[in-house]
């Protein structure tokens, strides 16, 4: 019986600084994974991490290809830019090995469906990181709404706005890695990932149509680097049953913001409603540099080195359950719902393209909006992946 993985990790940036450093090595799954190797083109990057693995230079490779071809592992996980989650995930699936990326599971709708068919025909685990359905208010909220005692669904608006330095490339030092990465990004592919993934757990609904409005007003104004992306997008989401969301992403808030991220939510129902302070923690802390809320929820660093809170929890039960799996304890029931499109991201990536979508076609305004327009949800699966996979992921 395994009580551990060999695992690989594909890609070394900003999600591993920020996050996952602290899953591998000081965490309660930390005992779960031998870290065997390193795979980033930027030599910068796998050399750091190599170093906090001790790594020896036969195990840190430029591309993945090798890596995989090299190594003897039982799971990776695909820490890319989420336009190149795809590619390496078929790979690893296909060479028989497990596999966790962070959400979104991709960037597009094609590359979404290629990953679920993939870990459906060889049988593999795959895993996406939606860490924000660990966060306790949201599971308290999905069981709550569940029960029946709030009545039916039938509106919401959820924010999730950043500071501005997060997507400024004049900021020093750099939030993320590359200058463009606002450009190349949006606050729906982005932000908007979280907070339509949390309400789709919570209400259990399948979104139908989705319309965006986009606002550009502070990111195109930056000096010296200015940057063509939008500062605020309204992702406009229809489901089957009539009920609407609002939700409501961006990056340009004043640096002098509480929180790297500002948050909440609202679900309004029949016969009650549901407040989700997500930007209030629980901890405020005054100092030289200002007020600030500090959220251990999402992690919380321990006084004896470990890391924990939901940031740390999402993907360590992924790792948990690909154990499972391999030593054979994993029942047939959590196997199917481990590959239902719901987990595995199907109608946020579909919601994401959406947005992307109504924005591509919509209407510029003088005034910096833009006017998406309508993307019927059944139409775009029909017209990228076919018919008959429409009707397997519910649109009839």
């Amino acid at each position: 019986m395994k009580s551990k993985l060999r695992l690989g990790i594909i890609g070394a940036g900003s999600v591993v600084r920020e996050i996952y450093q602290y899953l591998y090595f000081r965490s309660d799954y930390s005992p779960l994974l031998e870290i065997c190797a390193v795979a980033d083109p930027n030599e910068a990057y796998r050399d750091w991490f190599g170093d906090l693995a001790g790594l020896p230079p036969a195990r840190r490779f430029a591309d993945y290809q090798t890596l995989l071809a090299q190594v003897e592992l039982d799971a990776v996980q695909v820490n890319t830019p989420d336009h190149l989650h795809c590619a390496p995930t078929l790979a690893a699936l296909q060479a028989g090995l497990d596999v966790v990326v962070p959400k979104p599971t991709a960037a597009t709708l094609k590359d979404c469906h290629a990953m679920i068919q993939a870990a459906q025909q060889t049988g593999r685990f795959l895993g996406v990181d939606f860490h924000k359905r660990d966060d306790p208010r949201i599971k308290e909220a999905e069981a709550r709404f569940q029960s029946g005692r709030y009545g039916t669904f039938q509106a919401a608006v959820f924010y999730m706005v950043d500071r501005l330095c997060i997507a400024n490339p004049n900021h020093s030092p750099r939030f993320f890695a590359s200058p463009d990465f606002a450009e190349k990004n949006t606050p729906a592919s982005f932000l908007t990932v979280h907070m339509a993934d949390a309400l789709m757990k919570i209400i259990n609904l399948v979104p139908v149509q989705v319309r965006a409005l986009g606002y550009a007003h502070k990111l195109p104004a930056l000096e010296p680097i200015a940057v063509r992306g939008y500062d605020l997008v309204d992702t406009e989401v229809l489901f089957h049953t009539g009920a609407v969301a609002h939700i409501i992403t961006g990056w340009a808030i004043p640096d002098t913001a509480w929180a790297n991220t500002v948050q909440s939510g609202r679900l309004i129902c029949s016969d009650g409603l549901i407040d989700l302070a997500l930007d209030m923690p629980g901890l405020r802390e005054i100092h030289a540099d200002g007020i600030f809320e500090v959220n251990p929820l999402f992690k919380n660093f321990e006084k004896d080195g470990r890391v924990t809170g939901y940031g740390i929890s999402g993907p360590g039960r992924l790792y948990r359950q690909i154990l499972d799996l391999r030593n054979q304890r994993m029942s047939e029931a959590d196997q199917r719902e481990s590959r239902s499109p719901l987990v595995l991201g199907f109608h946020t990536a579909l919601v994401l393209e959406a947005a992307e979508k109504s924005l591509a076609a919509g209407q510029r305004l003088d005034s910096g909006a833009t006017l998406g327009t309508t993307i019927d949800l059944r139409q775009l699966v029909v017209a990228e992946l076919g018919a008959a996979a429409a009707r397997d992921y519910g649109y009839t």
